[in-house]
């Protein structure tokens, strides 16, 4: 029986999507898988898990920063031509059929900022190779994307270290 790509979302305020996420795709990598990683927003920084990852499965896992940073702290004209750039990779990523999990980190943003419409988003998602996984990460999923996915899974915030101002630390959040 062929494989039955899923569409995963990882959503909400909490810690923990993008984790997840590269959760996936170790796991993934792990059972052989080709997967490639397209990380929107997020700046040029080289993360734990990036290094990790082009590190340890050469070839097997790709890795793009299609991100100028935080968006609050950058001239929103450059956030949407980074944004748009990487969805323009996206799409070539997704329908070239060459990948059996994609990771779109951050892509919740692009709708939620108006740079890419949601239905333009859910129509490329339908035209995928059937046997394609997608996981998206970001903060309030739209409706649409949450209808459209598969699983959906929301994070929430709880207790967090930020609020007691302890700060990002390497390792932990990058």
């Amino acid at each position: 029986m062929a494989a039955q790509g899923l569409v995963i979302v990882n959503t909400g305020h909490g810690k923990g999507k993008t984790t997840a996420a590269f959760g996936q795709a170790l796991r993934a990598a792990g059972q052989g898988m080709k997967v490639c990683v397209i990380q929107f927003i997020k700046g040029q920084t080289k993360t734990g898990e990036a290094l990790a990852f082009t590190s340890a499965f050469p070839g097997q896992v790709e890795l793009h920063l299609a991100g100028t940073g935080f968006t609050w702290k950058q001239e929103m004209e450059t956030v949407k031509e980074a944004a748009l750039a990487g969805w323009q990779l996206a799409r070539e990523k997704i329908l070239s059929d060459a990948y059996d999990l994609i990771v779109l980190d951050e892509l919740t943003y692009l709708i939620g900022l108006g740079i890419v419409p949601e239905d333009e988003i859910i129509t490329l998602f339908r035209a995928r190779p059937k046997r394609l996984h997608l996981v998206i990460t970001g903060r309030d999923a739209s409706e649409g994307l949450i209808d459209y996915a598969d699983l959906v899974t929301e994070m929430r915030v709880i207790k967090h270290p930020y609020q007691n101002g302890i700060k990002a630390q390497k390792g932990i959040e990058f």
